[in-house]
């Protein structure tokens, strides 16, 4: 069985797309949370994550004597290796795009990621609303988001941004939750759409997990002071 090595699921956006992959695509897997003390080199996350990957970080997916150790691998060796839960569009030229887009949010938006950090437990309408206001970048990144989510979905029909479930709903899954948090405006069409991601059986457990932990890191709240 796969065994998952993730964070605090309401802050953490990376262990997220590959819970979020592995529960929606019924692949059954032990999970393992570390939660977040510190990022310092002593802590005990730090410690802990560091006896099962050199990189440090979460998710880490581990089948037996394999280790994998980055949310794009893990997306992929489970497609490779489960081509039944058709994680990826069957077409070649969707497949593709499906890829660029998963790759686009992999290394980019960075705007958007520090200014609104996931926080599923909170809601900042008031934070986003000044985020808005005064990040330009925060504003071209939202914008970019909204034309990719739209021309995929016009293109596929929905429900999802490729027909069914893939890889890249998973990967925009902590992108959905960032919309909600702040209450980014976006058109009626994109806000359906984080409706019905949110609304996913894989998305709603992670959902309800991450209402449930009670944690407050401050190094995870720039905008509040408590919970």
């Amino acid at each position: 069985m796969f065994k998952l090595y993730i964070g605090n699921k309401n802050y953490s956006s990376w262990s997220m797309r590959s819970w979020v992959l592995l529960r929606q695509a019924q692949l059954p897997f032990d999970a393992v949370m570390l939660r977040f003390d510190s990022f310092d080199p002593d802590s005990a996350f730090k410690q802990s994550i560091g006896q099962v990957s050199p990189a440090g970080r979460v998710p880490v997916l581990v089948d037996g004597d394999l280790t994998i150790w980055d949310t794009l691998a893990i997306a992929e060796y489970l497609a490779e290796k489960h081509p039944e839960k058709k994680l990826w569009p069957a077409d070649t030229a969707l497949r593709a795009r499906a890829r660029s887009v998963c790759a686009e949010m992999h290394s980019g938006f960075a705007a958007l990621r520090g200014a609104c950090p996931m926080n599923i437990e909170a809601a900042l309408p008031d934070i986003g609303a000044l985020v808005w206001r005064d990040k330009p970048a925060v504003r071209a990144d939202v914008e970019r988001i909204v034309e990719m989510w739209s021309g995929l979905l016009q293109a596929s029909g929905g429900p999802m941004l490729f027909g069914d479930f893939s890889v890249a709903d998973a990967y925009f899954a902590p992108v959905c939750m960032r919309l909600a948090t702040y209450q980014l405006p976006v058109p009626a069409t994109i806000t359906a759409y984080v409706a019905r991601v949110r609304a996913l059986p894989g998305v709603a457990a992670w959902i309800k997990d991450a209402l449930a932990e009670h944690d407050f890191l401050d190094f995870e709240e720039p905008y509040r002071l408590k919970r």
